[in-house]
């Protein structure tokens, strides 16, 4: 006789192994044609809103794990929220104008920009920019990111265009754009200027040079022929210099040094004495800044006046006091330059090279005119120490090369016309982590205006025409009218015609008399494009609402798309586009670096799914600290997979133990549980509340852990461990089993969704081993609810308690393992000697404990101090561990003196024999 075939063995066509790399582009397939999205807008109709908005990625090149973690990270949000109460529509998007697709055209395809137009040109980087957002979108697709990806939004599109064209008219007439010549970040390498989001810092070994500047009208306070000093790292803006800069409060010094008198801050004569090598010197008299104001010093090249003026950004950190100005090459320079009635002399051209207004240096680029204007300096007795320092210095973003400061006529959004109402938005804002509302309020009260336009062909022109007498032209009828326009034809149309054939028909304007009109040839900076979504996709479509519940990018969008949306929507509306904002750190190797492939150390989504599958790449998204920066690297994707593989061979325990359970005829009812199946559900309650208080907070990680203890802990080191004894053993009917079985179907639902924001893939293919369920997917069913169960505080505290006990009572078996008592827990017969605290709860164990212990013997040997020497000692209880006497019963492997007792049966135990005998009476 075949004892096995009367076990009630786990039985599932669920597969051990995910073989997620295979099995998860069918999963997709499946929701494509089932359009899951639909199906989950529809489940959640008429529910509350809410709006996670996406910011776009740029359209150029493959995803990378920072956009993993970004689009990850949003779709745990949008599927939670979906499962619980709201109808939370994901509408994802790109960005899709700018730098990077003109170089990807001009460079990497060789196309001949010069040759063709620029309504041609531009009509390639838009082909370009639609093969990227295809590649771009089956990429995010793979990672299991549900979305409305058929409808996203792209910021080329002319609807998109047309409303940001919209936000720029209403920012005009509430009269926040102006143009103007003020000095600007300018990329000569993109030939371009930037905003201050295109800025990153980077080392840079500039000169560093103490100049003399010889003073011509004292003023009756400093006599002529003293000098003031000036320190500075870039010499190639020695000749733009028109002043000189004090601050009012600070003490100078007249220092006399070998016959030469020099003005110095006295704070910093010590360190200009030992910069410029000075052996013996003396301070002669002090005076305030205040009396130097008006004084005229001579330029040192060119014998022009250089006033000296008083300024609030004079400090004493480094240089020498007396600052060198020259208001067409420094935003502080400027301001004080327009104060004192200053020309913006700015002899730079746009590729980085000096103009005729530098005379003796025309035609340099740049930084090579460093060294023949300081040898000039030097030959004019001007130069007093050339030095080298590599210091922190503005980079373009894109080109990786050194930016200047650079007065143009630009095209600008006035901040400060706002700025009260921009830092109430931000205080109105709620921040995780909350770190962020300081560090965008320090950047709105400090920053300047914004330069919105660019010297470049591919973006969204600036909607300004001119009339013949140069005047600009922002009127309610032009702006409506190329709006309308735009949406009709797209921005193209803006290159394709003349300015008389995009003005509105009958157009006139008294600066025209003749009724000709020219147009702006620059197009808006990128950041105005992503910023004007809160307008051109919240406003525009019918299935979103402005402003959003939430913002979800990279803490780098501080100064970029939380920056920019905040500015045009506060402009435009008065209001922040975003009740929230949440931010996430940078994913780097497992030893912290960034990622490069000069490195060799970049950890590819693509690879890691081919190899490990999304679902992995998801769990190791939950597992990380994700508000600061991340690291992953194949031994970090190795560890989650380990974790992965515990959760689905839970999944898997308990779908096969409930091959033979019907919710609807088996279900025990919670009163009618033992006490320890009782103890589980408030356990599996208590975890329901975690995972969804997490979820809400967005603390993924805790999720991760608390998921996984659950699995490890709870279940498989505990109940699962026990309960096989049950559940193989008993008959299909028996009340213990079907108890069991209860607890596992409630397990399973729960878990399946509480885990499903964060693996999709997995919990469907579960959901589709469990007959009982009539939803077709787990994405279309809400999240557990967390129950009231009677008596649940003292329950879990009394077998929290019989837990630690056990854990005493492991320890001991583990011990005798290693002594070679026993081989298995089952060979073992165990004695315990606990204290009174112990007794009693042993005693309210109603259980079978040596079910609990997984041993063959259990008895209560005695009070704790009548243990015996050997006994291995824990704080509540002593225990003895003895070879269980008996044989070892063929069929549940008890070891018991009953084997043999029963005539039929006489490998079996006496329990087994009577379950063996009432299975083939049903047979």
């Amino acid at each position: 006789m075949e004892y096995k075939d009367t076990l009630l063995m786990p039985k599932t066509a669920f597969p051990m192994r995910g073989n997620l790399p295979n099995r998860e582009p069918e999963m997709q397939e499946k929701w494509e044609e089932m359009n899951i999205y639909k199906k989950v807008q529809d489940h959640t109709k008429g529910r509350p809103m809410f709006v996670l908005h996406d910011g776009p990625p740029y359209a150029n090149g493959d995803i990378h794990m920072g956009h993993a973690l970004n689009k990850i990270l949003k779709d745990f949000i949008v599927r939670y929220k979906s499962m619980s109460g709201y109808n939370a529509p994901y509408v994802p998007g790109w960005d899709t104008h700018g730098l990077p697709i003109e170089t990807a055209l001009t460079k990497n395809k060789k196309i001949k920009r010069k040759e063709m137009s620029v309504a041609e040109f531009r009509k390639l980087c838009e082909e370009y920019a639609w093969q990227q957002i295809e590649s771009q979108r089956e990429q995010f697709k793979r990672l299991g990111v549900r979305g409305d990806w058929d409808n996203p939004y792209v910021t080329l599109k002319p609807v998109y265009e047309a409303q940001q064209i919209k936000v720029f008219g209403e920012m005009a007439k509430k009269g926040y754009i102006y143009k103007g010549k003020k000095p600007v970040y300018w990329s000569p390498s993109s030939e371009s200027a930037l905003a201050e989001a295109e800025i990153e810092y980077a080392d840079k070994r500039s000169p560093s040079i103490y100049v003399a500047f010889d003073i011509i009208d004292g003023k009756d306070v400093l006599k002529n022929g003293e000098k003031f000093i000036i320190w500075t790292t870039t010499p190639w803006t020695i000749p733009a210099n028109l002043g000189i800069a004090v601050h009012a409060d600070l003490e100078y010094s007249i220092v006399e040094v070998e016959g030469n008198r020099y003005v110095v801050a006295s704070a910093l004569v010590d360190s200009v004495a030992k910069a410029v090598e000075w052996e013996a010197y003396t301070v002669d008299k002090t005076l305030k800044g205040s009396e130097l104001e008006h004084i005229v010093a001579s330029h040192p090249l060119y014998g022009r006046d250089s006033l000296v003026m008083l300024g609030e950004h004079v400090t004493t950190d480094a240089g020498t006091g007396c600052v060198h100005t020259a208001p067409g090459h420094g935003e502080d320079d400027f301001i004080i330059g327009q104060k004192n009635g200053l020309d913006v002399l700015c002899p730079v051209d746009e590729k980085g090279y000096m103009t005729g207004e530098a005379p003796g240096f025309e035609g340099l680029f740049y930084d090579e005119a460093n060294k023949p204007i300081t040898e000039k300096l030097d030959e004019a007795g001007a130069l007093l120490k050339l030095s080298f320092i590599t210091h922190s210095y503005p980079h373009d973003w894109r080109t990786k090369k050194p930016t200047i400061f650079r007065a143009t006529a630009q095209w600008f959004a006035s901040i400060k016309d706002f700025r009260e109402e921009l830092m109430q938005a931000v205080k109105e804002t709620k921040w995780v982590p909350a770190w962020g509302e300081t560090r965008l309020f320090n950047m709105v009260r400090d920053r300047g205006d914004w330069c919105i336009s660019r010297q470049r062909a591919w973006g969204v022109p600036i909607p300004v025409f001119y009339a013949e007498n140069g005047e600009p032209i922002i009127t309610d009828e032009t702006i409506e009218h190329v709006s309308n326009l735009f949406r009709e034809h797209g921005s193209n149309v803006w290159f394709e015609r003349e300015a008389n054939e995009l003005l509105p028909e009958g157009f006139t304007h008294e600066g025209s008399p003749n009724g000709k009109f020219s147009k702006e040839q620059d197009i808006m900076d990128v950041w105005f494009d992503s910023g004007s979504s809160h307008q051109a996709v919240l406003e525009e479509r019918e299935d979103l609402v402005r402003p959003a519940d939430l913002y979800l990018e990279g803490s780098d969008q501080y100064r970029g798309w939380f920056n920019s949306s905040l500015s045009t929507a506060v402009a435009v509306t008065g209001k922040a586009p975003y009740k929230g904002i949440l931010s996430h750190g940078f994913a780097l190797d497992g030893d912290g670096r960034k990622m490069s492939k000069s490195l060799g150390n970049v950890v590819v989504p693509a690879k890691v799914m081919k190899q490990l599958g999304a679902d992995i790449l998801r769990l190791w998204v939950a597992s990380v600290d994700y508000q600061a920066d991340v690291r992953v690297s194949d031994a970090i994707l190795k560890q989650v997979a380990e974790v992965y593989r515990k959760i689905r061979n839970t999944f898997r325990f308990l779908l096969g133990n409930l091959a033979d359970f019907d919710p609807n005829q088996n279900k025990v009812p919670y009163e009618e549980l033992r006490d320890v199946d009782r103890y589980m559900l408030v356990k599996l309650n208590k975890l329901t509340d975690k995972v969804k208080k997490s979820y809400e907070q967005y603390e993924y990680a805790a999720i991760y852990h608390a998921v996984h203890n659950f699995c490890t802990i709870e279940l498989s080191s505990f109940y699962l461990d026990f309960a096989k004894d049950i559940l193989y053993i008993e008959s299909a009917d028996h009340q213990d089993r079907r108890a069991i079985q209860t607890v596992l179907y409630e397990t399973l639902l729960s878990l399946v969704k509480l885990v499903t924001p964060i693996l999709p893939h997995t919990t469907d293919e579960v959901w589709q081993h469990i007959e009982s369920v009539k939803e077709e997917s787990v994405q279309l069913v809400d999240m557990p609810d967390v129950q009231k169960l009677e008596n649940a505080d003292a329950l879990e505290k009394k077998w929290d308690a019989f837990m630690a006990l056990r854990d005493d009572v492991l320890k001991a078996l583990e011990a005798a393992r290693n002594e070679k008592v026993i081989g298995k827990s089952l060979a073992a017969s165990i004695s315990l000697y606990p204290n009174e605290e112990s007794s009693n709860l042993l005693e309210s164990v109603n259980e079978d404990l040596k079910q609990l212990f997984i041993v063959s013997g259990f008895e209560i040997g005695g009070k704790y101090e009548e243990a015996p020497k050997d006994a291995h000692t824990f704080e509540t209880v002593k225990i003895v561990v003895n070879k269980a006497d008996g044989e070892t019963c063929e069929r549940c492997w008890i070891v018991t003196p009953e084997v043999g007792e029963d005539p039929d049966h006489q490998t079996l135990c006496l329990r087994c024999a009577s379950i063996v005998k009432e299975h083939y009476a049903n047979a």
